[in-house]
């Protein structure tokens, strides 16, 4: 739609122009149109499956790791309740002369999950082990606030 036609070619119009029709305004983009690393963290974080167990005293974040190094993962804390789990996977063995690949099915690249962790976790209290090519993130839980017993007040004669 062009608002010219109506005699109007104000910048405030244009602006108006942009929000009723984007892809007029910023050659075919769309205004609300995720960044292209959204879509990057988006498919690392879809490919990477992970299962969560809840325990009595804690919950366990497994995520399957084959071939990956401790250096290659990273766990992290975010914003107080907000578990990160990142890495990158690289191609492992170094191309021989001559030879291309019939079929690649192995996934090679950056990966990511976040989970955000109940108001019971401790944040300070997590532990990590990778081991036989799986990754498990154990979150201890807090203690069950004690009930609070009943306080018998002094009346005071006045």
């Amino acid at each position: 739609m062009d608002i010219r036609f109506l005699g109007f070619d104000a910048p405030i119009l244009h602006a108006l122009q942009s929000m009723i029709d984007p892809e007029d305004s910023d050659g075919g983009k769309s205004v609300g149109a995720p960044t292209r690393s959204y879509v990057r963290d988006a498919r690392a974080m879809a490919a990477t499956p992970a299962d969560i167990k809840e325990y009595a005293t804690s919950y366990a974040f497994v995520i399957d790791m084959p071939g990956l190094k401790s250096g290659d993962i990273r766990v992290q804390v975010e914003d107080g309740n907000v578990l990160l789990i990142s890495g990158e996977r690289k191609r492992g063995e170094e191309e021989k002369e001559g030879a291309k690949y019939v079929r690649m099915e192995r996934r090679i690249g950056k990966f990511m999950r976040k989970f955000v962790l109940p108001e019971n976790a401790d944040t300070d209290k997590i532990a990590a082990v990778c081991q036989d090519g799986v990754l498990t993130v154990t979150v201890e839980k807090l203690p069950p606030p004690q009930p609070k017993k009943p306080r018998t007040i002094e009346v005071q004669i006045a």
